[in-house]
């Protein structure tokens, strides 16, 4: 074979080993914060992330949940709050990375558990992110604030792709249209076969590194948790006591007043208020989804409840590992789900079990850890869509 074939000959080289998990790639980047809320929420007895966001009503569920995953990174006030609901001092919830008995991997092995992620679909996330940020280093136009407002990226989602948070069949079909567009493609297929390409004509050399590198996982998360500690320490430091004057004669405490008998009546007639009972249903689907098939069983909805509502039983852990399996949640289908909360939806045959967020549009997303799914909730009929009033932990 002559000489002149030998670039052909390393480009299909090359190709073909994209077949295979590209190496360096860091398999823990999702995870940026580890942190010690499990361990001590265990400790508490405090059984899932729901019950301790009912303790900490300043952090909604959905960010309580990203950051005891290590997604997201605690701020000072979030983690006083939390330490006062589990009773430690919030020091104690950072990690040190750099002490040799820690190891990522093991730490995040409840929420990224062996076999959960596919090492094929994860190496072409991680050439898509390179060829992105290849993409707009070439073209100056290809702004942040272009990509907003030209093609409906937003920053945070942009972040995510470049980052290669997720493989690219998991994004929505809104994201997934928009990415086509800027990589000049028509479909998935395409957008595969270019960066496969470019990957085998080192077009993405450059960029790669800079795409799931353990090494800035970790500088970022030493600098920041470092900045926690010296916040902490600073804002917990005791204030010198006041002087005060002395006061002539002890105040005398005031007489308690005792309670209107309106509000004895009231708070009797809640104690003696009817039970309602109403049914649960729930057998695991495929897929995550949850057929609406009853249990024979009978839950206590509260209050709040319409006059549809009913039980549902989860059966697994779809949302992770902050609401457990063994969870009957009452649902009202005649309440729209609000940011913050967990919603129900049909879809086919069996229903799927959301956590609820609103992105920088203003637009409600709902998602799923088990499997990863991320749904416009506002496309939905709202027939098809209800909200979580309550859950029971078995």
């Amino acid at each position: 074979m002559t000489g002149g074939n030998s670039r052909s000959r390393s480009k299909k080289t090359k190709q073909k080993a994209t077949l295979q998990p590209l190496p360096g790639i860091d398999m823990s980047r999702a995870f940026l914060f580890p942190n010690n809320i499990r361990e001590y929420r265990k400790k508490r007895n405090v059984g899932s992330l729901l019950q301790l966001a009912q303790r900490i009503p300043s952090i909604t569920y959905i960010r309580l949940s990203k950051i005891e995953r290590g997604e997201i990174f605690a701020r000072v006030d979030e983690l006083r709050a939390i330490g006062a609901a589990l009773d430690v001092d919030p020091a104690r919830l950072l990690i040190d990375i750099d002490d040799p008995a820690f190891d990522i991997a093991d730490w995040a092995a409840e929420f990224q558990p062996h076999g959960s992620v596919d090492p094929l679909a994860d190496s072409l996330a991680a050439l898509v992110a390179a060829a992105l940020r290849a993409r707009r280093a070439a073209d100056a136009t290809l702004t942040i604030a272009a990509l907003e407002m030209d093609y409906g990226i937003a920053p945070v989602i942009l972040s995510r792709i470049e980052n290669a948070y997720k493989p690219i069949d998991r994004w929505s079909a809104e994201i997934s249209a928009a990415l086509f567009r800027v990589m000049g493609v028509a479909d998935a297929d395409a957008l595969e076969r270019q960066v496969l390409d470019a990957y085998a004509a080192g077009d993405l050399d450059a960029t790669l590194p800079l795409v799931a590198n353990p090494e800035t996982r970790i500088g970022k998360t030493r600098a920041r948790v470092l900045a926690l500690r010296q916040e902490l320490t600073q804002t917990q430091a005791p204030a010198p006591p006041r002087r005060r004057a002395k006061a002539a004669h002890p105040a005398l405490p005031k007489a308690a007043t005792p309670p209107a008998v309106d509000v004895l009546d009231a708070i009797h007639a809640a104690d003696s208020a009817t039970v309602r009972l109403v049914p649960v249903f729930g057998a695991p689907l495929a897929d995550g989804l949850i057929a609406r098939t009853p249990t024979g069983d009978q839950v206590e909805a509260p209050r709040l409840a319409g006059p549809r509502a009913y039980g549902l039983r989860i059966g697994r852990p779809t949302l992770g590992a902050g609401l457990p399996g063994r969870s009957v949640l009452v649902v009202d289908p005649d309440r729209f789900p609000s940011a913050g909360g967990l919603a129900v939806i049909r879809e086919g045959d069996g229903l799927r079990l959301l956590s609820v967020a609103v992105d920088r549009q203003g637009r409600m997303l709902g998602y799923s850890e088990h499997p990863d799914r991320e749904i416009a909730l506002d496309d939905m009929a709202p027939e098809h869509v209800a909200t979580v009033v309550s859950a029971l932990f078995e």
